[in-house]
């Protein structure tokens, strides 16, 4: 993994965990989250961030 690639995948985890923390204090709707999720995906592409989230079979479909 290379340091930008590195510094992706610590951007989106720190941001998802902050997000998952808004909606479990009722701040943000699910749905929310979910825009979050897929809006912070496509900016920082995080190799590991994938496996974890469930917008990434979202990501590069065409509808």
């Amino acid at each position: 993994m290379s340091k930008e690639e590195f510094r992706n995948e610590k951007l989106y985890q720190t941001t998802m965990h902050l997000a998952r923390k808004m909606l479990s204090d009722g701040l943000i709707s699910e749905d929310e989250y979910r825009q979050i999720d897929t809006i912070f995906l496509e900016k920082y592409r995080p190799i590991l961030g994938t496996l974890f989230s469930e917008s990434a079979c979202y990501l590069g479909r065409k509808e």
